[in-house]
Order: C-alpha cells, then sequence, then structure tokens
C-alpha cells in the first residue's frame, strides 16, 4: 500500500465558506472600484460615445476602412520588421555563444605540438579575443535599446555608411541589442549541462568545435527554449520603437491616426489588444514546441526491444543461403 505524505490540512467547510465569501466580496469591491474610478471618468469624459469608437468598429463610417487599411500597414511594416530581426538576431546569437564557448575553452589551451613562441602568441591571440567577445556582449547588453537604435540611425550615417531604408536601421539596433541576449541565454544553457558529457566528447576524439555543434548547442536549446521565446517576443515589442526615427511601424502610425480623430484611448485600446492577442500566440507556441521537444526526447530514451535469438539466426541463414 502507497504511502501519500500530506503537506498541508485539507480546508474544511467553514474554511471553504470564508474563502468564497472573501473572494466574492474582494471580487465586488473590484467592480465597484472599476465603476467609480475608471469607467465614470471616462463616461464622463465622452471616451464611450459612438462616434469615437465608430472609425474603429462600425463599418458604415467614413474612416473605417481607410484606418483599418492604416492600422493593417502598420501591422505588416511591425511584423516584417520584427521577422528580419529574430531571424537576424537567432543567427548572430548563436554564432557569437559558439565563439565565446570556443574562445574560452581556447584561452585555456596549451596548444601541444606548436613550437614555444606559436604556442605562446596563439594563446595571447585567443585571451585578447575572448576579451573583446566580453566587452562586446557587456556593451550592447547594457545599453537600453532605444539608444542602440538611435545610435545605429545617427552614428552609421556620420560614418559615410547608408542603409538607405529605415527598416534596416530599425533591424540592426535590434540585433544589436537581442543577439547578446540570446548569446548569453545558449551560452548559459551550454555551460549549465553536465561537465561529463564534455569530457565524454573529448575522449571519443572529438574537437571543442564539434562538442558544441553536436552535443551542446542543440541541448542549450532544447532547455532554454522558453528563455528564448521570451526574448522573441520581446523583439516584436521593441519594433514600436521604430517611431523614433521615423519608421511607421504601428505606433507611429496610431500616433497620426490620434492627431487626426482625437480617440488616442479607443486607438491605443485597439492596438494593445492585438499585440496582445500575437504575444499569447506566440507563449502558447512556445509551450506546445516545448512539450513536444520534452515528449520526442522521452520516446527517444526508451529502450527498444532485441530482436529475437530466433529471428537473428533466421536472418542470418537466410543470408548465407
Amino acid at each position: 500500500m502507497s504511502q501519500q505524505t500530506t503537506l498541508y490540512d485539507a480546508p474544511g467547510p467553514r474554511a471553504r465558506r470564508v474563502t468564497i465569501i472573501s473572494s466574492i466580496v474582494v471580487g465586488l469591491l473590484v467592480l465597484v472600484g472599476v465603476y467609480f474610478f475608471v469607467y465614470k471618468p471616462l463616461d464622463a469624459r465622452g471616451e464611450f460615445d459612438m462616434d469615437v469608437w465608430a472609425p474603429l468598429i462600425d463599418p458604415s463610417d467614413d474612416d473605417f476602412s481607410a484606418l483599418w487599411t492604416r492600422i493593417g500597414d502598420g501591422f505588416k511594416a511591425t511584423l516584417i520588421a520584427a521577422v528580419l530581426a529574430v531571424v537576424a538576431s537567432l543567427i548572430v546569437g548563436t554564432l557569437l555563444s559558439i565563439a565565446r564557448i570556443w574562445l574560452k575553452s581556447a584561452s585555456h589551451r596549451k596548444w601541444v605540438g606548436f613550437p614555444a613562441p606559436v604556442a605562446i602568441l596563439l594563446r595571447v591571440i585567443m585571451v585578447a579575443l575572448d576579451a573583446i567577445s566580453r566587452i562586446f556582449v557587456e556593451v550592447f547588453r547594457g545599453l537600453p535599446v532605444v539608444i542602440t537604435v538611435v545610435f545605429v540611425w545617427l552614428g552609421l550615417p556620420s560614418l559615410g555608411v547608408e542603409l538607405g531604408d529605415l527598416i534596416w536601421y530599425l533591424v540592426l539596433g535590434l540585433v544589436l541589442y537581442n543577439s547578446v541576449v540570446i548569446a548569453e541565454i545558449l551560452r548559459s544553457g551550454m555551460e549549465g549541462l553536465p561537465v561529463g558529457q564534455r569530457e565524454a566528447a573529448e575522449a571519443v576524439g572529438l574537437s571543442s568545435a564539434q562538442t558544441i555543434r553536436m552535443i551542446l548547442l542543440p541541448q542549450a536549446f532544447r532547455i532554454m527554449l522558453p528563455a528564448l521565446i521570451s526574448q522573441l517576443v520581446v523583439v516584436l515589442k521593441d519594433t514600436s520603437l521604430g517611431f523614433i526615427i521615423g519608421y511607421e511601424e504601428i505606433l507611429r502610425i496610431t500616433t497620426q491616426v490620434v492627431q487626426i480623430l482625437d480617440n488616442q484611448i479607443q486607438m491605443y485600446v485597439v492596438v494593445g489588444t492585438i499585440y496582445i492577442l500575437i504575444n499569447y500566440g506566440l507563449s502558447k507556441l512556445a509551450g506546445y514546441v516545448q512539450r513536444r521537444l520534452a515528449r520526442g526526447s522521452k520516446t527517444r530514451n526508451l529502450p527498444v526491444d532485441a530482436e529475437p535469438p530466433a529471428a537473428i539466426g533466421a536472418g542470418v541463414g537466410g543470408g548465407l543461403a
């Protein structure tokens, strides 16, 4: 008979009644507070009047079609910038994490088999590159995203580098910040793996680069997937910084619409709701992918039934015949 350990006493009838009554009272107090401190002031200002909501919810309104076309163009521009920044950040961040792990290993390598001056020179170069990579990560991870975007927008043209469309300045600024964050997520994932895996890879003759690429990096992606998806959601939200440099993403278009229709609360409620739905969908996708990966790893670890000896013998006999 299995024994179950009870960590807490189950609430009795009286405790359950108190909990239910307290929840109802608190809920009613919240509703009353929302009515008096949110609804009433907004209603007094006319924020619930149909004339300010009609361009957003009434297809018969003269501005409905044009408004939703502009909103669609804004979200299209936002998603294009987000996709470009996400793909580039993943690629650059992955390469940077591999480089940091490899440089850390190479900086401690003795370079046996090389002449002494060459070995010393190689070790000095690896230590210097490792320090440069750490400085690069700390600088761009410490800067606010908005400063990075403005720095790219103003700095590159002053150096004679023109990227053309404003989207590329926004994407580059987002990549510089998010790639180092992704690199640190993957690096911490690889360094958090058991040391025995690296030692086993070295024992079978794999190089440091092969160990990282074939053993450490795939596991780090699977383990750190929730953190990676969260960072990709941040990339999507950070595209709203494009309005600072004049890129017409959804936030800049919303600002333009508000100046014409004077319905800022209504516009920001709708746009914020769309952002919430997109980010919620990405979060659910992350959970689904994580469950699939976990299920796949459990399936791979199941023992494979050995073939019966009779079948093996029959196969061998058939082959010889």
